[in-house]
């Protein structure tokens, strides 16, 4: 098996402003594994809160050894057994191989995976931190075109700011339900304040409310909180999973934190039963970033699949979104296409 390699640049159509930042592009690195004639392909992006790097993913990707495999069954396979790679390296090394696998196999990548139908979730859209009227126009322009999960971004110096901004939103979308997500902004006694006005605006769950670092926190918040915690930041791993089962009612699995689709299914069969439900994340990347959590999506309470709806081009095609709805291809292996040849590519 040979593998290439390619970065692009992504521009999100407009900046996106979380409480630690505020990102307008990144970069991603697009695996491509070719095996007797068939192409595979995954995808990686750069992230500065997780440490990735485009010159850091090209060079992992650069240094792998493929040709000590007869196919990409078995690559799979070792895989599994864990690389000395980062999560979100492994993650697109999945993806590429699953492709292929695929499409050796003639079945869309859920069925190889046990799903007898091809998932369709309604994924969450997400509202950054903006102005109250911009936040309110978006809002209304959503639910029009079908988006029932808003998730809103919080996290400002001033809490009363981001309590209008769900306010003027719930006004505009009355029917979606709402997402809320301050990225651990908060202290304890901000949390306990604020998310008792939040349940009042209907608010149907909250991220991450807490600084991550401290999971104990986080289990005692949701203990009593009047609406659903859901850890992101601290749920990276399966450990961190094991901790935080029975403690908060949702972890945030984001395929290129925790490792690839594999790597979500333990944590996904880990939780089956303690309470703690599963919420579908990603990263804002591509369709091809984006597709492996597509095809996974039937087993979450919460889709939040809308990484390739800031995009101001997507470069891929197959999974759909723009009406609120991702959709698992039906075609061999991932089932997206590459839209056209990039002028930017590296």
């Amino acid at each position: 098996m040979k593998a290439t390699r390619r970065t692009v640049r992504l521009d999100l159509t407009e900046p996106l402003r979380i409480s630690r930042s505020t990102m307008s592009a990144r970069d991603a690195v697009w695996l491509t594994i070719e095996h007797e004639g068939l192409y595979g392909h995954g995808e990686a992006v750069t992230s500065v809160y997780y440490g990735l790097h485009a010159d850091t993913l090209a060079r992992h990707f650069a240094a792998l050894d493929l040709n000590r495999f007869s196919d990409p069954e078995s690559a799979l396979e070792d895989l599994r057994e864990g690389w000395d790679i980062p999560p979100a390296v492994a993650a697109a090394v999945e993806a590429a191989l699953l492709d292929l696998a695929g499409k050796r196999a003639g079945s869309p990548v859920h069925r190889l995976l046990g799903a007898p139908a091809a998932p369709v979730a309604a994924t969450a859209r997400t509202i950054g931190i903006t102005s109250l009227t911009h936040a309110a126009a978006e809002a209304r322009r959503l639910a029009a075109r079908g988006f029932e999960v808003i998730k809103v971004k919080a996290g400002t110096p001033d809490p009363e700011d981001d309590v209008e901004r769900v306010r003027v939103i719930r006004d505009a979308a009355p029917a979606a339900r709402l997402l809320l997500d301050p990225n651990g902004a908060w202290s304890v006694p901000q949390a306990k304040a604020l998310l008792p006005r939040y349940a009042d605006l209907g608010v149907e769950a909250v991220e991450q409310p807490l600084a991550p670092g401290d999971p104990e926190a986080l289990g005692r918040l949701a203990e009593r909180s009047p609406l659903p915690v859901i850890a992101d930041e601290d749920a990276v791993s399966l450990e961190d999973a094991r901790r935080l089962a029975g403690r908060v009612h949702g972890v945030n699995v984001k395929l290129a934190k925790c490792g690839g689709v594999h790597a979500a299914l333990r944590i996904a069969e880990l939780i089956d039963g303690s309470g703690t439900e599963l919420m579908l994340g990603c990263l804002t990347a591509s369709t091809l970033g984006l597709a492996p959590a597509v095809h996974l999506a039937d087993r979450a309470r919460w889709a939040d699949l809308d990484g390739h709806l800031l995009l101001a081009h997507d470069p891929w095609t197959g999974i759909g979104g723009a009406d609120g709805f991702v959709r698992a291809p039906d075609l061999p292996g991932l089932g997206v296409e590459e839209v056209a040849a990039r002028a930017d590519v590296a």
